[in-house]
């Protein structure tokens, strides 16, 4: 185990509930929101997807998991060139 300090930044993050192989379909909607409101994704070796686990895998079925899935965003170039030709 390692303790570090994590500047985030802009980041966007949503709960995912359920077992750890369905989190490709929350990354998904995460991804849609990213571009439906003029940001991309913007994973660097610095910064990371991480994710925070609020239930005990000891104690709480995967269907009823929860965790909080975090990337890292940036304002997206094709925003900037949109409101350029407006």
């Amino acid at each position: 185990m390692q303790f570090l300090t994590v500047e985030e930044g802009l980041c966007v993050q949503m709960m995912h509930l359920g077992p750890f192989d369905e989190e490709p379909a929350t990354v998904a909607r995460m991804d849609r929101y990213l571009a439906e409101n003029g940001y991309e994704n913007d994973m660097t070796p610095k910064r990371l997807h991480h994710e925070i686990y609020l239930s005990d895998l000891r104690k709480v079925e995967p269907a009823n998991r929860k965790t909080v899935l975090r990337h890292p965003i940036k304002t997206c170039a094709c925003s900037a060139a949109a409101k350029q030709t407006q």
